[in-house]
This record gives structure tokens, C-alpha cells and sequence, in this order.
């Protein structure tokens, strides 16, 4: 059974740092994309970034380039999203996901199995 557990949310003053984990299990990430998608109240779900399962490239979205990293940890089967340079713009529930079709894609609509996301709130 796919699963993917999210944790590593909280509450950050602006400019500090959290980091988001993403563990999985039912399946491995030698053969599962991993994305990473948020979701502010009142806006719609927004990807952030991705790694492919095939050969660990990553993708960001504009607005995080620069201070967001992507990671993965095979041997945990854990996926990482590394926050820092925090804004409030950046509060929403983190949500990670998992498909083998499209490799790393920041569209929601490709990924077909969904955690149940970890809240971040950025506020001084």
C-alpha cells in the first residue's frame, strides 16, 4: 500500500528556516517521482518542487527558487524539502506526492498519490 507521511511543519518567524520531510512507503523512489505541492487558504494548490526517481534532477517553482532544496535519502525513503529565507507568502499546507509516469513535474494533475501535508506558518 502506497503511503507518503509528511512532517517537519511549525510555526517560523520571517527569514528562519523549517524542513520538510516526506517519507514513503509501499513503494521505493528508484522507480517514484516525488513532488512537492502547497496549498495557502483561498488560493489554489500551487507546485513547489520535484525530483525525478530516475536520475535525482529537481525542479522549483520561480517563487521559491534560491531558497527552497529539494532532497531525497534512498535508503530512508525520504524526500526533503529544505526552506529557508522564509516569507509570509510562504504559509500553506505542504503536501508531498508520488507518480512513475511523468518524472519531475511541478503539475498536480500528473501525481495520483497524495499525503495529507503538514502545515507551515510563516509569522512574526
Amino acid at each position: 500500500q502506497v503511503q507518503l507521511v509528511e512532517s517537519g511543519g511549525g510555526l517560523v518567524q520571517p527569514g528562519g528556516s523549517l524542513r520538510l520531510s516526506c517519507v514513503a512507503s509501499g513503494f521505493t523512489l528508484d522507480y517514484y517521482s516525488i513532488g512537492w505541492f502547497r496549498q495557502a487558504p483561498g488560493k489554489e494548490r500551487e507546485g513547489v518542487s520535484c525530483i525525478s526517481s530516475r536520475d535525482g534532477s529537481t525542479d522549483y517553482a520561480d517563487s521559491v527558487k534560491g531558497r527552497f532544496t529539494i532532497s531525497r535519502d534512498k535508503a530512508k525513503n525520504t524526500v526533503y524539502l529544505q526552506m529557508n529565507s522564509l516569507k509570509p507568502d510562504d504559509t500553506a499546507i505542504y503536501y508531498c506526492a508520488t507518480q512513475t509516469a511523468w518524472g519531475c513535474t511541478l503539475r498536480s494533475d500528473r501525481y495520483y498519490y497524495w499525503g495529507q501535508g503538514t502545515q507551515a506558518t510563516v509569522s512574526s
